[in-house]
């Protein structure tokens, strides 16, 4: 069976709110995260694919957890971390060229916005109230 293997950046701002992408041609958003390149550790991929589709240098803070499922007959194994975004954006600098739009978030728009990933919301949701 295929697999892929991937990492997600979860970013507060001051506000508290949370940093969210979303792809041309879809009303739905998602945290940062892409796949892991050969060579790359699961926090390397984080650092560069929070940095590609939004433009902020983060460092990481911890991480969450380890989301396994699988979608269309590939097993998909996600590394989520809590990061911390260091100065401001220097803009999308996706080079798949998918990013369309990266946002901060209120908690209020986070609950009734469509999500890439619906069975995130609950776990994106909990982060909020950990700060």
């Amino acid at each position: 069976m295929k697999s892929w293997l991937g990492s997600a950046g979860i970013c507060f701002n001051e506000k508290n709110e949370l940093l969210m992408v979303k792809c041309h041609g879809s009303e739905e958003w998602a945290v940062p995260s892409g796949g892991i390149e050969e060579g790359e550790s699961p926090e390397e991929c984080c650092l560069r694919e929070v940095k590609e589709e939004t433009g902020y240098d983060v460092s990481i803070i911890e991480q969450l957890l380890v989301k396994e499922t699988s979608i269309k007959g590939i097993e998909v194994k996600t590394y989520y971390f809590i990061v911390e975004k260091v100065g401001t954006s220097t803009g999308i600098q996706d080079p798949d060229g998918i990013i369309a739009a990266a946002a901060w978030k209120s908690l209020p728009e986070v609950k009734t916005m469509s999500h890439t990933y619906p069975e995130d919301l609950d776990f994106l949701l909990k982060q909020f109230n950990r700060r």
